[in-house]
């Protein structure tokens, strides 16, 4: 089994976005949503208004790198979205990171008792 699932197809994402609980910061907005699955799966999107493809791909990355690092603390059975914001490309991804932490322990799909040290 793969270590990441990945939601690739259009009606994944727009389900997410009419029926999940969104969480916005200013370099991050994500999209939770509880799914019959056991392992937690994750899209990540870039719009235009990011910038040029080279800050897209730089967003993509920032997101992925803080995913990655917060991946084993993650209860499985929830549809993550994550969106990048205009600060995105221009941020470190432990800023990210925070802001991925806040939103995915407001959201209970960080469960407290299994943090993982820093």
């Amino acid at each position: 089994m793969a270590r990441y699932v990945t939601i690739k197809e259009n009606k994944d994402f727009s389900r997410l976005y009419r029926r999940g609980k969104s969480y916005v910061s200013p370099v991050l907005v994500t999209y939770v949503m509880k799914n019959r699955g056991g392992t937690p799966r994750y899209g990540i999107t870039t719009g235009k208004k990011i910038g040029n493809a080279v800050k897209r791909s730089r967003a993509r990355r920032v997101i992925r790198a803080a995913y990655d690092t917060l991946f084993p603390e993650l209860r499985g059975g929830y549809d993550l979205i994550f969106v990048a914001r205009g600060k995105t490309p221009f941020v470190k991804s432990q800023v990210v990171k925070k802001a991925m932490r806040q939103h995915l322990k407001t959201a209970g799909v960080i469960d407290d008792k299994q943090q993982v040290p820093r």
